[in-house]
C-alpha cells in the first residue's frame, strides 16, 4: 500500500525564527514588488492591456518560494544591504513569472489555468502573453541594475548568475529546450529546468549580503531537484482543483519525468534521499542553524505522509 501527500501549500516553509520572520519575509516581497509593478505600468504612456497582463501575469503571487529561499539565504549571511537583496528577490520572481507566462503557451503546455485562473494568453491573447514574457525577463534585469547604486559590484555578479541560470546552456531555457531532444537526461533536464532558479536563489541571497555565491550552489540545486521531484508527483497524483492548474501534462506530451522512469515508490524515496542531503550542503554561515531548520521544515512539507491511494495505486 502507498501513501501519498505531496503538500501544495507553502506557508511557513522558509524564514528564521517562525510566523514573525516569514511574514516580515512576506512583507518585503509584498512591498517590493508592489514597487516595481507600479513603475513598470507606465502610466497614460504605455500601452494599457500589456501593462494590465504584467501585473496580472505576477499578481496575486504564488507560493514564492524562490525569493523567499533568496531572502532567507540573505538574512541567514546577515542582510546588510536589504534594498539589494528586496531587489533580487524581485528579479528572480519576475523571471520566475516570465517562464510560466511562455510555458503555459500553446506552442509548449497550452495551458488555460494558472495559480487557478486563466493564463495570460487565455485572458489576454498569445501575442500578448509573448510580449508580457519577454517584458518581465527585461524588467527583472532593469531592477537589479536600477538597485546597485553603490552596490554595483554586487549588482552585477547577481546579474550574471541571473542570466547564466535563465538562459543557455545551464538556465530555464535549457531546460525547456530539453523537452525537443530524442534523448533526454533527466538530471540535467531537472538541474535547468527547474533547479537552475533555485540555484540563482540561493547564490543571489548569498551574493546580496556580500558573501560568495559558488559555496551555496549545492543548496540550491538539491532544493530544486527535489521540487520537480515532487511537482512530477503532484501531476500524477492530484487534480486541476487542488493543483490550480493543468495535471497530467507531462504524460500527455511525453516529457521525462520522476514518477514515469522511477515508479511513485521509486520517486518518493529519490525525494527524500535529495532533501537528506541537502543540509549537510548549508555553508558556514551566522544563520545556518535557521537554514538548517528551514530545510527541515521544507522536507516534512514535500514528503509523502498521508494517503492519496486512487492514484498512486493506478500507476502501479
Amino acid at each position: 500500500m502507498i501513501y501519498i501527500q505531496v503538500s501544495i501549500k507553502t506557508d511557513n516553509w522558509f524564514g528564521g525564527k517562525g510566523k514573525g520572520e516569514q511574514m516580515s519575509i512576506t512583507a518585503r516581497l509584498d512591498a517590493a514588488t508592489h514597487s516595481v509593478l507600479t513603475k513598470a505600468m507606465g502610466g497614460t504612456d504605455a500601452p494599457a492591456k500589456l501593462a494590465q497582463a504584467l501585473h496580472y501575469a505576477v499578481t496575486p503571487g504564488g507560493a514564492r518560494i524562490r525569493p523567499t529561499i533568496l531572502l532567507s539565504v540573505a538574512m541567514a549571511c546577515g542582510d546588510d544591504r536589504p534594498a539589494l537583496s528586496d531587489a533580487a528577490a524581485v528579479a528572480l520572481e519576475l523571471i520566475h513569472c516570465a517562464s510560466l507566462v511562455h510555458d503555459d503557451l500553446p506552442a509548449f503546455d497550452d495551458a488555460d489555468l494558472r495559480r487557478g485562473k486563466p493564463t495570460v494568453h487565455r485572458a489576454f491573447s498569445e501575442p500578448l502573453a509573448v510580449l508580457t514574457g519577454d517584458s518581465l525577463i527585461v524588467l527583472a534585469f532593469d531592477v537589479l541594475a536600477e538597485a546597485a547604486g553603490d552596490d554595483a559590484a554586487r549588482a552585477i555578479q547577481m546579474i550574471r548568475v541571473l542570466s547564466k541560470r535563465t538562459g543557455m546552456p545551464h538556465g530555464i531555457c535549457a531546460g525547456q529546450g530539453w523537452e525537443s531532444e530524442a534523448q533526454v537526461n533527466l538530471s540535467a533536464y531537472h538541474r535547468a529546468k527547474t533547479g537552475a532558479l533555485f540555484i540563482a536563489a540561493t547564490q543571489m541571497g548569498a551574493l546580496a549580503a556580500g558573501q560568495d555565491a559558488e559555496p551555496w550552489e549545492e543548496l540550491g540545486a538539491r532544493i530544486g531537484e527535489a521540487f520537480q521531484v515532487a511537482d512530477d508527483l503532484r501531476d500524477a497524483l492530484y487534480d486541476v482543483e487542488t493543483l490550480g492548474k493543468p495535471v497530467g501534462q507531462d504524460a500527455v506530451h511525453q516529457r521525462p519525468n520522476a514518477v514515469s522512469q522511477l515508479g511513485v515508490q521509486g520517486a518518493v524515496r529519490r525525494l527524500k534521499d535529495i532533501l537528506g542531503g541537502a543540509i549537510a550542503s548549508i555553508p558556514a554561515c551566522p544563520g545556518e542553524a535557521m537554514l538548517a531548520d528551514m530545510v527541515r521544515r521544507y522536507a516534512e512539507r514535500m514528503t509523502p505522509v498521508a494517503p492519496a491511494l486512487h492514484r498512486a495505486e493506478a500507476l502501479r
